[in-house]
């Protein structure tokens, strides 16, 4: 449905007067004093499992690929509860919602999708070290190298960052309806291109651009990566071998699914099919609950993790007792 009146706006003048209000969850009157309390204590669980996991790794004097992109996505996890969920917890205080700026509703979206995105190219390179640890086993150290591992780091940032620019610039600079309620719990860019003051599908098509991007290209070569380790392993004659070697990529292959599984439901689908309510509980889930499984995850399923850890407490340990 067309809105009656647009605002053309120019950049100058948007970014000092224009403030979207985040309804958040303003229908749930009643569940506030209940959502609060379970929203904030999986918020400081979430962080303190991902502080927890990014001082084992760097407390650890010799770092293997793998605990050095977990230690990357531990970081990036942090940052993205940080960027979404004290919003979501002061939207649950204030009764009629909370106010966002131009400004700040277009840097939370920006870091929320460079977070995003930055996340999916790193599960690349974790497949890709997968691949190389099961393929390429007598190559391993010298393929996987500190000095790759860095550039792929690097890569995976600047990626996720160059992809989210252009998709909030795109995005914002669209014409937005008179009415500027967000019916969501941040800038998520399904419920800001929803307020978009147009009837063609042209303003989709940087969301889009961003999900083959981001979502379509990673998943394929994640895809590939997976098929050459499951061609390899048929080859493999001992089935312990084979147990051990698919053992390995447990955890990765979870997280993968959580973490494709949400943002493929979320974006790669058309604006008349956005639902607000339904929206908001997918949102709930990748925002605040996969963060959470995460540590849990690759402490219980990583050998590697779970031996670091318990460096790092038997250290604590020995420092109390001295």
């Amino acid at each position: 449905i067309p809105c009656e009146s647009c605002m053309e706006r120019d950049n100058k003048s948007t970014g000092e007067t224009m403030e979207f209000l985040l309804l958040g969850f303003s229908e749930l009157l009643c569940l506030r004093v209940l959502l609060f309390p379970i929203f904030l204590i999986v918020h400081l669980v979430t962080l303190a499992g991902n502080v927890m996991i990014f001082m084992a790794v760097v407390m650890e004097p010799s770092r293997p690929p793998m605990l050095f992109f977990l230690c990357q996505l531990s970081v990036i996890e942090l940052c993205y509860t940080l960027v979404i969920v004290p919003k979501a917890l002061l939207g649950l205080i204030v009764v009629d919602g909370s106010t966002i700026s131009f400004i700040g509703c277009a840097a939370q979206m920006h870091l929320f999708v460079t977070l995003g995105g930055a996340e999916c190219f790193l599960l690349v390179a974790m497949s890709y070290d997968r691949y190389v640890a099961i393929c390429q086993p007598l190559h391993y150290v010298a393929v996987m190298s500190e000095g790759l591992c860095l550039r792929l780091a690097v890569a995976c940032c600047l990626g996720g960052f160059a992809v989210a620019l252009g998709l909030t610039v795109a995005v914002f600079r669209l014409p937005f309806c008179q009415s500027h309620h967000i019916n969501h719990f941040f800038c998520d860019v399904p419920a800001v291109l929803h307020l978009a003051c147009t009837q063609s599908y042209t303003p989709e098509l940087p969301l889009l651009a961003a999900c083959v991007l981001l979502l379509l290209l990673p998943f394929l070569l994640i895809l590939t990566s997976y098929v050459c380790i499951a061609a390899a392993l048929l080859h493999v004659t001992s089935s312990a071998g084979r147990g051990k070697a698919f053992f390995t990529c447990i955890s990765h292959l979870s997280i993968t699914l959580l973490h494709y599984g949400c943002a493929t439901f979320m974006y790669i689908r058309p604006k008349s099919s956005y639902s607000p309510a339904r929206d908001k509980m997918v949102s709930l889930v990748y925002t605040n609950i996969t963060p959470l499984l995460y540590p849990l995850i690759y402490s219980l399923r990583n050998e590697e993790i779970r031996g670091v850890i318990m460096k790092m407490l038997r250290r604590k340990k020995i420092a109390q007792l001295n």
